[in-house]
């Protein structure tokens, strides 16, 4: 029983570590060390718009999901892009895409194509936005232009100012 458990444990953890393999898309998002008096984490919103500046998708909205009372939700329209053109029509927090703010450091999300939240990306071109608001502190908004699919594995990267760092987009066919 117990090597049949070992076994089964072995090929979930497998089947696991292919698919984060397989993935189609992924972005990189560096939050920077600050050296200020009052820090406090930014409220990060990372999102794809077609050539038409419309919002085909969000990817992740970071915020302090855990206020009481919803009370951090009433800051995520200082993302004032991403606010104007989405968050103002969602019902937050929303499964999969939003969760806690985070402090300095690299962090990577991945995407499989024909699953949330690529299902709908047709052929295309389109930028990745990711937008950073912080309390008693800054704004910023980066883009990255691409086009969707790739034939060959393309990395696009922009570097951030002030709220944010490096941010890098994988695409692979």
């Amino acid at each position: 029983m117990n090597l049949i458990k070992s076994g089964l444990m072995t090929a979930v953890a497998f089947a696991s570590f292919a698919q984060v393999q397989a993935a189609d898309l992924s972005v990189s998002v560096e939050i920077p060390e600050l050296d200020v008096a009052e820090y406090h984490k930014p409220y990060v919103a990372i999102w794809i718009e077609d050539d038409r500046n419309q919002v085909v998708s969000n990817l992740a909205v970071w915020y302090d999901v855990d206020m009481r009372n919803a009370e951090g939700e009433k800051w995520l329209k200082d993302m004032r892009q991403w606010w104007r053109r989405s968050g103002r029509s969602l019902e937050m927090p929303v499964d999969g895409v939003s969760g806690a703010t985070y402090g300095p450091g690299a962090y990577e999300l991945e995407f499989t194509s024909g699953k949330a939240p690529l299902a709908d990306l047709k052929p295309g071109d389109y930028r990745l936005r990711v937008e950073a608001a912080r309390e008693v502190g800054g704004r910023e908004l980066i883009n990255i232009p691409f086009s969707w699919p790739q034939s060959s594995e393309k990395t696009l990267k922009e570097q951030g100012s002030s709220e944010l760092g490096a941010i890098e987009l994988t695409i692979k066919p």
